[in-house]
């Protein structure tokens, strides 16, 4: 019996795949848990809408990845953070930190598209990877500059 796969089945198949299967299997399992749809003329015309849409989709998907991309690749993000009067910094610059001062600037980062070995803990400018989806890979300037306690309580 063919079927079309609905959602990802380890040891069959990924959604979507046109797979043989046992009749019993098909009938008695796949089909009624609502796994997979039998593969008539009808539903094999259903298929190939669903395969189009999720090219189209991937293809806008792309596009939208391209922009971001294009737009965020070579900016500053500048931080003012609070130092000690060693220069030493109070709060340390993380993942999350830079997701929520990129969404700040409009663009959306998830914090694991961030790639940060350690949090900065230090004043400077510091290249930063992103990893956007489609595998887009572009780099910021992370710029920290100190402000010293005194001078921002005045």
């Amino acid at each position: 019996m063919k079927v079309i796969l609905l959602q990802d089945i380890s040891d069959l198949g990924r959604k979507y795949d046109l797979k043989d299967v046992p009749d019993g299997y098909g009938r008695n399992f796949l089909i009624p848990k609502k796994l997979a749809k039998q593969a008539d003329k009808e539903s094999l015309a259903w298929l190939e809408k669903q395969k189009l849409d999720k090219e189209h989709k991937a293809e806008e998907d792309l596009k939208k990845v391209q922009k971001i991309a294009s737009e965020l690749d070579g900016r500053e993000i500048e931080f003012l953070i609070k130092v000690g009067d060693e220069g030493q910094l109070f709060e340390s610059i993380n993942q999350v930190k830079i997701s929520k001062k990129l969404k700040e600037n409009g663009f959306e980062v998830r914090k694991d598209q961030i790639h940060l070995q350690e949090p900065i803990k230090e004043v400077g400018e510091f290249p930063i990877k992103i990893t956007l989806d489609q595998g887009l890979e572009i780099e910021v300037r992370l710029i920290i500059t100190g402000q010293l306690e005194h001078e921002a309580e005045e």
